[in-house]
């Protein structure tokens, strides 16, 4: 290989045929690091490209494989063929096929998984069904129950700017003390997800995603249970994290100060603050 001044990032990017029932989807994922697999699942309308403070973070990869991937139709990941067909809707058992999966086909033993806004939703779930097969999950802006607060019609119609349009909504949803160029890297992230992806996202976020009438029997002596929610988060707020956390035994919940609804990509120095002491406690458990 020819020689080069130019600095690269220590990550790997790829994609793989995900097979999830009868559809086969092409998945862009990205890797870093060695030791306990580390399962990272980006917000809704968005992509893996959230997580990049963590993939280039020494700290974390000394001793977590952290993995990030697009969700079909999200990022580099296409969708299925035949899409064109039908709207696209995330519903709660699609999103839990697709990421046990991913899990299964790429051989994760253990891992730990933290999920974002809709991710941190379905941690939750998976946290009650799949105790034994995940070592944690933190759930950043997660919360059991939420209520919808604007209008979804919005977010897919011809002539609205969809992705001009979903920056605009969550960027009420970012800390106003984060950094200016990771706020507007945030919101170009929104920027380009495809028409109807953020919409169909929400349809598990908003309505399919609710389970407060069973996360109180999500045992955390098999699998612990973060909670991690920002004081200017609009959308999870503290009060539904903290509630959340009322109704699961054992489970350990912070609200991060100076935080909105994006913390991995917002203010990555400062969420680092708040994940490093979960990640270290995680990782000194047998």
């Amino acid at each position: 290989m020819k020689k080069t001044s130019l600095e690269f990032e220590d990550i790997i990017g790829r994609y793989f045929n995900l097979k999830v029932k009868k559809h086969n989807y092409r998945i862009y994922v990205e890797e870093a690091g060695e030791g306990t697999p580390l399962l990272c699942l980006h917000t809704a309308g968005s992509d893996g490209r959230q997580f990049r403070h963590i993939l280039n973070d020494k700290k974390i990869t000394d001793n977590y494989r952290v993995i990030v991937f697009d969700l079909p139709w999200h990022g580099k990941s296409n969708p299925p063929e035949g899409y064109e067909l039908n709207d696209y809707k995330l519903t709660t058992d699609l999103y839990k096929q697709i990421i046990m999966s991913f899990c299964k086909q790429y051989e994760l033993k253990s891992p730990v998984i933290m999920g974002c806004s809709m991710g941190g939703r379905v941690v939750l779930h998976l946290a009650l069904e799949q105790s034994n097969y995940f070592k944690a999950v933190i759930a950043l802006e997660g919360a059991d129950k939420l209520e919808p607060y604007y209008d979804l019609d919005w977010l897919h119609r011809p002539d609205v700017h969809g992705g001009l349009v979903q920056a605009a909504f969550v960027s009420s949803q970012i800390a106003p003390q984060s950094p200016n160029n990771f706020k507007h890297e945030t919101l170009w992230h929104y920027m380009q997800g495809g028409p109807g992806v953020f919409k169909g996202d929400l349809y598990f976020y908003w309505h399919d995603g609710d389970f407060d009438d069973r996360s109180s029997l999500i045992d955390t002596s098999k699998c612990p249970v973060y909670l991690l929610s920002g004081e200017y988060d609009c959308s999870c707020t503290p009060e539904k994290t903290m509630e959340t956390a009322s109704r699961i035994k054992g489970a350990k919940a912070k609200i991060m100060e100076g935080m909105g609804h994006f913390p991995m990509s917002e203010n990555p120095e400062l969420f680092k603050s708040y994940i490093y002491p979960v990640l270290n406690e995680i990782s000194q458990k047998v």
